[in-house]
């Protein structure tokens, strides 16, 4: 199987050859950022290459930064970054794993719950341990809340 980072090299080499301009400048983007982290894990000296779960925390992050523009950008009333910003969103999502939905981190919480735990913050360490990339904090946050608050 291909790595993550493979697959996006082999994405940006049939963009180019089939001349889609906004998914090549993304890609590229992408690329010369997993480049960077590279860069920045050597000057500590450490020669291994980028893991997988490295690759994914830049992507995270990547989308991340484009969520956060397009809320900027739409409270500044600017439609046209938005919709730069959401096609970006649309050509790097695809790498990252698939997010659960909210039944499954209410099993994952129950199951954390059961085991013992019954503090906010034992079970959220537990929680995003076990959902960790999968799912975002504040949609754990909020199970958790809710799951507490019907125990008590």
């Amino acid at each position: 199987m291909d790595s993550l980072i493979d697959r996006i090299n082999r994405d940006l080499r049939d963009s180019l050859k089939s001349g889609n301009k906004e998914k090549t400048e993304t890609l590229r983007f992408v690329s010369a950022q997993i480049h960077n982290r590279e860069i920045e894990k050597r000057s500590r000296g450490n020669l291994e290459k980028l893991t997988e779960e490295e690759v994914l925390e830049v992507l995270r992050r990547e989308v991340k930064k484009r969520k956060e523009a397009i809320l900027m950008f739409g409270q500044s009333n600017r439609q046209d970054l938005v919709l730069k910003e959401e096609n970006e969103l649309v050509f790097i999502e695809p790498y990252l794993p698939k997010m659960m939905d909210r039944e499954q981190i209410e099993i994952v919480v129950r199951e954390v719950m059961a085991s013992g735990k019954n503090d906010f913050a034992s079970i959220m360490k537990e929680v995003m341990a076990r959902v960790k990339g999968q799912a975002q904090g504040s949609e754990v946050g909020l199970v958790v809340k809710q799951n507490l608050d019907k125990d008590n």
